[in-house]
């Protein structure tokens, strides 16, 4: 398992029932995801962070509401409703995420002007997060991945592990969806298409 490192993605308060943008039953991944934790030597973090007033929000643009999309520089983007604004309760792990056996937490969506889905690239997919590096430079080259949610940012994140050079697959039992406008059925496709394994 040396080569190995588990990838949790976004298990934060504000993508769980109760929370600012809650995914359905997300709060189910978690006894899922700390089984894997005990399996695995490497475990990797990513939480969404961003500041408040940030340009993905609804609130930022007068007379928008969460879901719509509007165009930004670097492309199309989801508006959403304020989540996982930094230090705030919503933006911390849900309480029973045994996640103290992470070697790193990687923040995302702290830039004010583009947001992050992916693991490894802002959502202009140009600016890294450093942990394509990070991995390489640990000797690891086989992710899984887990967490929230399966048809934004773990989808994401495993099709840039792809893209990277790193296997890659998907626990889908750790995982649960927003399902915008069908994005399930679309991002699982695009799942496979990239090669990543969906267990």
């Amino acid at each position: 398992m040396a080569g190995e490192a588990l990838i949790v993605i976004d298990v934060q308060n504000d993508f769980c029932p109760g929370g600012a943008l809650a995914v359905t039953d997300g709060d189910q991944v978690v006894p899922v995801i700390n089984r894997l934790i005990q399996r695995f030597e490497h475990v990797v973090l990513t939480q969404d962070w961003h500041p408040a007033g940030h340009s993905s929000f609804a609130s930022s643009h007068p007379g928008a509401t969460p879901f719509e999309t509007v165009d930004m520089p670097y492309g199309a983007q989801t508006l959403w409703p304020d989540h996982c604004v930094q230090g705030t309760k919503g933006a911390t792990f849900h309480a029973g995420l045994e996640w103290t056996r992470a070697e790193l937490v990687i923040r995302k969506g702290f830039r004010q002007a583009i947001d992050s889905y992916s693991a490894f690239f802002e959502n202009d997919h140009e600016t890294p997060t450093g942990l394509a590096g990070y991995l390489r430079e640990r000797g690891i080259s086989r992710l899984t991945l887990a967490g929230l949610a399966t048809d934004f940012c773990v989808a994401y994140s495993a099709i840039d592990a792809r893209r990277q050079g790193f296997e890659a697959s998907v626990v889908l039992e750790g995982c649960r969806g927003i399902d915008l406008d069908g994005s399930m059925a679309a991002m699982t496709a695009k799942m496979r298409e990239a090669g990543v394994a969906l267990v």
